[in-house]
């Protein structure tokens, strides 16, 4: 298993496939919770004068609902496929398109990636930031960047197999579940959630279904590069 994290684009054979659906289940739980998938859940909402669709609160949970089943659908068979072939995401294309013809779209997931890393640690820094200089009296944004930077480098030299042993079985859901819990206090403290499931908002479901649907369908380019540690078939689309 120690080798695992090191696997380059051959199919994994059978003696590294050690991740089961408990950590598919984990890892992803813990993906799809972050401080820029709360932000774009909160943009659902937001009245038009700050950016937001001003949805009610009724049509966003309905469009976030549908999104995921959608969505998640669509992750699930990228897994079963990462599962059934063994190999990275990108590797996957070179089936239809030819070992050239895939360059195209790994050219285009790096771009991604590396748009998403700079969205979260914006977030991540910003909110540390704020966080810090109310308790400390120091916000530091660029330090927080930096700070995360290196562990969200560190994080990825575990592969996959360490990120889901060693961070997110260990560490990362007992942080994600405390947060939320938080959170969920936090939102609901001292308010009305008969008012705020009555709030006026629009009906525009289907800008916030994309916005939901987009936000889970990023993933697909990396599903496989999971999910082909996964002991079964079934294991791969937790």
């Amino acid at each position: 298993m120690e080798n695992a994290p090191q696997w380059g684009i051959e199919p994994v054979p059978a003696r590294l496939r050690v991740l089961g659906k408990f950590d598919g289940f984990l890892l992803w739980a813990n993906l799809s919770v972050s401080l820029l998938v709360i932000v774009a859940g909160a943009f659902l909402v937001l009245p038009f004068s700050d950016g937001g669709l001003a949805l009610s609160l009724p049509v966003a949970i309905g469009a976030i609902v549908a999104a995921a089943i959608v969505g998640n659908l669509m992750l699930g068979t990228g897994g079963l496929i990462g599962a059934d072939a063994g190999v990275p995401s990108m590797v996957l294309l070179r089936a239809p398109l030819g070992r050239r013809g895939s360059y195209l779209p790994t050219g285009l997931n790096i771009v991604q990636c590396l748009g998403w890393s700079v969205f979260e640690l914006i977030v991540i820094a910003t909110g540390a930031s704020a966080l810090s200089k109310q308790v400390l009296g120091f916000g530091g944004t660029s330090f927080w960047k930096i700070a995360f930077g290196l562990i969200a480098t560190a994080l990825a030299l575990l592969g996959p197999v360490g990120f889901v042993r060693r961070y997110v079985r260990k560490f990362a859901v007992w942080v994600v579940v405390a947060s939320l819990l938080y959170l969920c206090w936090w939102s609901l403290h001292g308010r009305s959630v008969d008012a705020l499931w009555h709030r006026p908002g629009s009906h525009a479901f289907w800008p916030g279904f994309d916005l939901v649907l987009a936000s889970i369908i990023s993933w697909t380019p990396l599903v496989a590069d999971y999910t082909r540690f996964s002991r079964t078939r079934s294991a791969g689309t937790e």
